[in-house]
């Protein structure tokens, strides 16, 4: 099937999606597409996840959301309930398996945990429960719902958790696979992909609007904002394409307030701007803060100052809402103690700041263009490698290293693209490989760089990145020599 960035027609989606309902024998309990239209016309709008992003981003205020998810049915309801004591949005994180379709080790995962009496897997494995069980959990909470996950074939998933009262769906064919996958073609990512866009887009056709929220951090390791903003566009204008209506793009904290914010500024920006180039006028858009991603501190305190500076940003940035963290990420999954501590630490951080949004600042403006000229040099690029279609463009752009993401293990990323933090701790281009900065733009790279290397007394080079990789775990920003 030839890939292009064209609607695909509901008789070839309904054909594909008998296929896909095959995949796994709970596929049949959502064989009837209007089962899942009708149980969703039930959920109240209180519980509609693009209606709270929606109303949130007309007041201007900043929602909060953490990550969640555990084998068992009970068990993650118990979570959830402990946990939407404190927060605005709710997740329902998918395990490891599931994220790779393998639905049978997910089935032995659960086995395991029933024996146990506690969660086997890092995540709930909605496809294994099927839509019965998991209308059992959106039925008793009181938040609105969203599957958050990593899967680069999320098709079967779409399915079986919109049917089952979830009202938002993160992901997409380039940031569940390039940071996620090694050996899936970009091609089938980015058509499944399309295939769960067109399904939540028959679902708008019937009234349902459902959220879908591109994953902004990619990596998560110095990702230069014109990256990443790059692929939420990109996902953006795919999933508009296939009738999507509420779209949240989405950034990864680096760590640096001035570019943090003009991140957030510009992504709103441009996101807006290539929507309506390409002739989108009726959508919701909505962007997603998430606090750092990287390497954490050991030591809950300081922990703690790491989830409070990123709410802080994410507030004075004016996000949409924040993926929070815990004092625990430096050793795994969290418990729902901690998760609940991260959360009322950036809630009290997000009311403190909630009516000090960043003043005009020069800086900041500065930044806010020079992201924009870096989107956009990428972004001509790659519709010209496509001639004007951005999905062929986006896979051609991949194979020529125009599109990039640095420390992903997908094969079919150049991984040639070296970033580096400057001596104020932004994160600046050290080898752009062969991605198409304008000469003028990384030049003002090299300037910044050279700057910090000055500063520290040493020639610029890759020991600076493995430095500024580690920094934050020992309670720095920037990677200096000690």
């Amino acid at each position: 099937m030839e890939l292009r960035n064209k609607k695909i027609a509901l008789d070839e989606f309904m054909s594909e999606r008998k296929q896909v309902l095959q995949t796994w024998h709970t596929g049949k309990e959502v064989t009837n597409f209007e089962d899942g239209v009708k149980y969703q016309q039930t959920i109240p709008e209180s519980k509609n996840f693009a209606k709270a992003l929606f109303e949130a981003d007309r007041k201007g205020i900043t929602l909060s959301q953490p990550r969640a998810g555990v084998a068992l049915i009970e068990e993650h309801i118990q979570l959830l309930k402990t946990l939407q004591e404190d927060c605005d949005l709710l997740p329902t994180t998918i395990d490891a398996y599931t994220r790779l379709n393998r639905y049978e080790e997910a089935a032995v995962g659960i086995q395991r945990s029933i024996e146990a009496g506690t969660s086997k897997l890092n995540g709930l494995p909605v496809v294994n429960h099927g839509v019965a069980a998991c209308r059992g959990i959106t039925e008793v909470l009181s938040k609105p719902l969203q599957i958050r996950h990593g899967t680069p074939d999320a098709r079967l998933l779409a399915e079986i958790a919109m049917a089952s009262g979830f009202t938002s769906y993160e992901g997409g064919g380039i940031s569940y696979n390039i940071p996620y996958a090694k050996r899936v073609t970009l091609e089938k990512s980015i058509r499944d992909w399309q295939y769960c866009d067109r399904m939540i887009g028959v679902y708008e056709e019937h009234g349902i609007r459902i959220n879908r929220e591109p994953f902004g951090p990619l990596t998560g390791t110095l990702i230069p904002p014109f990256i990443s903003h790059a692929v939420a566009i990109i996902e953006g204008l795919l999933a508009l394409e296939q009738g999507v209506k509420s779209i949240t793009v989405g950034y990864g904290q680096v760590g640096n307030l001035v570019q943090d914010i003009a991140a957030i500024r510009s992504l709103r920006e441009l996101a807006h701007e290539y929507f309506h180039e390409n002739g989108y006028e009726n959508y919701e858009l909505s962007t997603v803060f998430h606090q750092w991603m990287g390497g954490f501190p050991e030591d809950e305190s300081r922990a703690f100052a790491v989830i409070s500076w990123g709410s802080a940003v994410a507030g004075m940035a004016g996000a949409t809402k924040v993926i929070t963290k815990s004092p625990h990420e430096a050793y795994g999954i969290p418990t729902a103690a901690a998760n609940g501590q991260g959360l009322r630490a950036s809630n009290q951080m997000l009311n403190m700041v909630r009516d000090q949004k960043f003043p005009p600042c020069p800086e900041v403006d500065r930044e806010v263009e020079l992201i924009k000229l870096e989107v956009r040099a990428v972004m001509k690029k790659v519709l010209e490698l496509g001639e004007g279609d951005i999905a062929i463009g986006t896979v051609r752009a991949f194979e020529a290293g125009v599109l990039d993401i640095p420390f992903a293990p997908a094969n079919c990323n150049s991984g040639k693209m070296m970033p580096i933090r400057d001596n104020n701790g932004a994160i600046r281009v050290f080898d752009a490989g062969a991605i198409p900065l304008p000469k003028d733009i990384l030049a003002l790279h090299q300037g910044f760089i050279a700057e910090r290397a000055k500063e520290e007394g040493r020639q610029p080079s890759f020991q600076m990145i493995i430095d500024d990789i580690n920094a934050v775990s020992h309670s720095k920003l920037i990677g200096r020599p000690s």
